[in-house]
């Protein structure tokens, strides 16, 4: 039985998304997706058309690339949900030029408040090189603060590496 909310990192391509897919999958619960990713280009429609796909009609998907507190506030009793994930919130966000504290607030009240358990993804981007122009730089810590902010509040956090879970906090199952 996962706990209210578990935190899953990784790097890009790290295996992550499919092992939080696994952990809801494994759940039995009635399964919620939150989308977060929006198709600017044809390969990130792509992309979306076959992780949709790939999940099958046992999910029930909101899109929610910038306001996952309304989404996070439809889940119901017994569900469990599939947050996939705090970077593309995060980049919505920061294009939209919205106060990232604030909505970062937002995000963890809804968190608290969901009434199903949430697994939400998010990617680990402060290990490589120090970027080199100011936004990406901006956005690189952004998402470390996040990151810190969402596993200092999950009761199970858990980094993939490799396809691998590495437990940082909690006890995985």
């Amino acid at each position: 039985m996962l706990p209210k909310l578990t935190f899953v990192l990784g790097g890009a391509s790290s295996g992550k998304s499919a092992f939080a897919e696994n952990l809801v999958m494994q759940s039995g619960a009635p399964r919620v997706y939150i989308a977060t990713s929006q198709a600017f280009d044809d390969e990130m429609t792509a992309k979306i058309d076959a992780h949709i796909l790939a999940r099958g009609p046992d999910w029930h998907t909101i899109e929610a690339p910038t306001d996952a507190s309304a989404a996070l506030a439809q889940v119901e009793t017994g569900q469990i949900v599939l947050f996939d994930c705090a970077t593309m919130w995060l980049s919505n966000q920061m294009l939209a030029q919205a106060d990232i504290a604030t909505e970062t607030q937002s995000l963890v009240a809804a968190l608290r408040a969901c009434k199903g358990r949430v697994v939400i993804v998010s990617n680990e981007v402060g290990m490589g090189v120090v970027p080199d122009n100011s936004l990406a730089r901006q956005f690189r810590d952004a998402q470390g603060k996040l990151n810190q902010h969402l596993a200092g509040i999950s009761d199970l956090a858990v980094f993939v590496v490799a396809g691998q879970p590495l437990v940082l906090k909690g006890t995985l199952g």
